[in-house]
């Protein structure tokens, strides 16, 4: 009884030292080769979402969205000069136009913007 005892004992340390060499061989190194203007390039990207949190924007029209993709057809009919888009802000659609980097120049936009949408105000998105 104890050799039985002692073979099942040594069959199963020999069966975990096997276990144990051949998980080990599971390990390896990854090497990451990439180009160091990647690095740059991501600095850049955030340095420029940075930047972005203090532009303004003038808002056009809020409210439906058929009457949404109106407004934005017209405004871009008619100032091809500022990018506007449509956003969704619950529970309505909104235009947004303009990227200014100072409030003197959202002032100067929205003066003539006024003139065909007089609900226009001027904003900093929050993100």
């Amino acid at each position: 009884m104890k050799t039985l005892y002692l073979k099942i004992s040594l069959l199963t340390v020999f069966c975990f030292l096997a276990n144990l060499h051949i998980c080990s061989a599971q390990q390896g190194n990854v090497v990451l080769n990439q180009d160091k203007k990647i690095t740059r390039l991501l600095d850049v990207k955030k340095e420029m979402n940075r930047n972005d949190a203090n532009r303004y924007k003038v808002q056009i029209y809020s409210g439906s969205r058929r009457d949404a993709e109106s407004a934005k057809s017209n405004f871009e009919s008619t100032y091809d000069q500022w990018p506007c888009t449509l956003q969704f802000e619950t529970p309505n659609y909104k235009i947004w136009a303009g990227n200014f980097t100072t409030r003197l120049e959202a002032d100067r936009a929205l003066r003539k913007i006024k003139n065909d949408f007089p609900g226009a105000f001027i904003f900093k998105p929050k993100k």
